[in-house]
């Protein structure tokens, strides 16, 4: 059988066709008609022929190629197949805990709130990844520490969850840690609800001296009670300010529950927002970050605001307006079902939840005016101070 040269392979040329040109002891190169000159050492194995990638030209030179061809042929020596021996080699490095959770991210890139996306994958790289990410996800035992252990349980569960589903796994072992770990504390979002102390807390924003955008997000936060995630993240195109009926229609995308959300905006959240028009109007974030970049503030922003004006996060967080509106609104009689809606809550039903969303806009246009005007009777130091407690129904 011919022998190449290093200058026939260099002079190899795509033709119509692929055709092979052969070396000694198995050894060949396919050239492709795209141009590409590949490296197979052929053999037999139990009277199969097979034939065994070894890279291609020039990345690996014609004395590469024969000296892994050498290597190919002392393992079938010893009895070892190279080619399964290469497909267990390449199903391991894609069966490792690391590459399996690196695809189920993948899956779940666009089917996760962006936020959700990102705090499961820095769970996973900051906890799990370190001490797992290289062993195969089938021989895996998992250990923890409380709180983070709970959390990387949960998103390690789904993880092999989803290694179960695509055949690379057969138990979750993340499952049998339920019931095992210490028990999770579980902490509640810090917010105010009595109503004369709700009115000292809005004084005190309105007396907020920082940025205008801080301060601005700092105020309209008891007005529409969204998450705030999904306040410092406002764009100005979901705003609709004209008309009788202003919004702010929140996409799916940035939903928790992966729905748009329609917050109706009072005549008070409206002015908060046009005040913001002649600031940020030109950009795309309705609050944008101090040092630019095309970023909305951060997600600590809000709650460093409150403390500066002295609420520290044991006594009221930016979370917490949302337990604050929950909890007055339902002790002043309003029907829970408007206040789920507005909270953007799940709701188990679906039929039931599509009814809803439909059928209760134009309540909840009605609760949000009415709940702006509570809260600035609350702000009103005579009125606070002449009533106290002031929890009368106005719905």
């Amino acid at each position: 059988m011919p022998t190449l040269t290093e200058l026939r392979v260099k002079a190899a040329k795509p033709a119509e066709k692929p055709y092979k040109l052969f070396d000694q002891r198995g050894l060949l190169m396919l050239v492709t008609p795209a141009g590409g000159r590949l490296w197979r050492f052929k053999y037999k194995r139990g009277g199969v022929e097979k034939l065994l990638t070894l890279g291609q030209y020039p990345e690996v030179s014609l004395k590469r190629a024969r000296e892994k061809r050498d290597d190919a042929r002392r393992q079938l020596s010893d009895g070892v197949d190279s080619t399964l021996k290469r497909r267990a080699e390449e199903d391991a490095a894609t069966n490792t805990f690391k590459a399996v959770a690196d695809e189920w991210l993948m899956t779940k890139k666009h089917a996760l709130t962006p936020a959700t996306w990102a705090r499961d994958k820095r769970q996973i790289y900051k906890w799990v990844v370190p001490y797992l990410g290289s062993k195969p996800i089938a021989s895996i035992e998992a250990k923890g520490v409380i709180d983070t252990a709970h959390r990387s349980r949960e998103v390690c569960g789904r993880v092999f969850r989803y290694a179960i589903a695509t055949g690379r796994a057969k138990h979750d072992i993340a499952a049998d840690l339920v019931g095992a770990l210490a028990p999770r504390t579980t902490t509640h979002h810090a917010a105010i609800i009595d109503p004369v102390k709700v009115g000292e807390l809005l004084r005190a924003i309105d007396g907020y001296d920082g940025q205008p955008t801080t301060a601005a997000a700092l105020r309209l936060a008891p007005y529409v009670f969204v998450r705030p995630t999904e306040l410092r993240a406002a764009e100005w195109t979901e705003m609709n300010l004209d008309g009788e009926q202003p919004e702010w229609r929140i996409p799916a995308e940035r939903m928790k529950m992966r729905e748009t959300h329609i917050v109706p905006l009072s005549r008070q959240a409206v002015e908060i927002v046009r005040g913001l028009v002649v600031i940020t109007g030109r950009q795309r974030y309705v609050f944008p970050a101090i040092g630019g970049g095309g970023r909305p503030i951060s997600e600590n922003t809000l709650n460093g605001a409150l403390r500066r004006i002295g609420y520290p996060g044991d006594v009221m967080t930016a979370h917490g307006f949302r337990t604050m509106a929950s909890t007055l609104l339902d002790e002043q009689g309003v029907h829970p079902d408007l206040i789920e809606l507005q909270l953007a809550h799940a709701e188990r039903n679906t039929a039931r939840a599509a009814y809803n969303r439909a059928q209760r806009l134009a309540e909840r246009r009605v609760m949000m005016q009415n709940w702006a005007d509570y809260l600035d009777r609350l702000k009103s130091v005579e009125i606070t101070a002449k009533h106290g407690n002031t929890t009368g129904k106005y719905y």
